[in-house]
């Protein structure tokens, strides 16, 4: 049954996901309900999915289950924490420093926890280049304001 706990959850994430489109707030011009539309088509295929792949694991509830093995070999379990701890960082740095610099360390530092300290410069030059190639994209082609 340990199979069904990740389907369920994403289920679980997608009806709150749906309720919560409908307290948003309505649109003063044009169609009312037009802010609405997009979040319910996300809200709506990630139940349907994962529905669907509840199904799935449904049908192979008998079957031996060893996945959660996995995240306990290894170096799996530093990637797992390490990954999350950057994350809280990234989110904190996030409005201090702003998107650029936050996305440049982030990035920066997870590539080296994944991938190690020998491929230092592409790490870096992959990080710099995502993130720079992104803020511009959102900034000056999308005209979105980021922090």
């Amino acid at each position: 049954m340990a199979r069904l706990i990740v389907p369920s959850f994403f289920i679980t994430i997608g009806i709150v996901y749906l309720v919560l489109t409908f307290n948003l707030p309505r649109s003063r011009t044009g169609d009312p309900t037009a802010p609405l539309y997009f979040p319910l088509l996300i809200g709506g295929i990630l139940v349907l999915f994962s529905i669907i792949y509840f199904v799935q694991e449904w049908r192979k509830r008998d079957e031996k289950f060893e996945a959660f093995k996995a995240l306990f070999v290894g170096r799996t379990p530093f990637i797992i924490v390490s990954t999350l701890i950057m994350i809280f960082v990234y989110t904190f740095l996030f409005e201090r420093i702003g998107f650029l610099f936050s996305t440049i360390i982030f990035l920066t530092a997870l590539l080296f926890i994944v991938n190690g300290r020998k491929p230092w410069i592409k790490n870096i030059l992959i990080s710099v280049l995502f993130s720079v190639v992104f803020w511009y994209a959102f900034s000056e082609l999308l005209n979105v304001s980021l922090p």
